[in-house]
């Protein structure tokens, strides 16, 4: 199934959702602030998890403390729905934290962000 390249006003609209990312260069992009290496590796592997099940793979950079995931389609030469899907998917885990107050005490630092 072919996918539909989005329009800039598409991709416009789409990115009010996720206020956090952009487009720069012809991908959707966000940077990932960790507290640190293992927390930075932790992310990619969840992230990796995800794009491996959604057989839908973003370009990575790893820092000490940060990762920065860009998604375009490359079957159809630009940003489509499956990336919206997938940055929605990275965003969801990447930023999941315990509700305060409830059995999972969460990390006492600062978490991704």
């Amino acid at each position: 199934m072919a996918e539909t390249v989005l329009s800039q006003e598409e991709i416009s609209t789409r990115l009010g959702e996720l206020p956090e990312w952009e487009l720069r260069d012809g991908w959707i992009r966000r940077t990932y602030k960790s507290p640190g290496w293992p927390h930075t590796l932790m992310l990619v592997n969840a992230i990796g998890y995800r794009a491996e099940a959604a057989f839908h793979h973003p370009d990575l950079s790893v820092g000490w403390a940060q990762v920065t995931v860009k998604l375009q389609t490359h079957s159809a030469g630009g940003i489509t729905e499956k990336d919206f899907a997938l940055a929605r998917e990275i965003e969801a885990v990447a930023l999941w934290l315990p509700e305060k107050g409830g059995a999972l005490e969460g990390f006492p630092k600062k978490w991704v962000r």
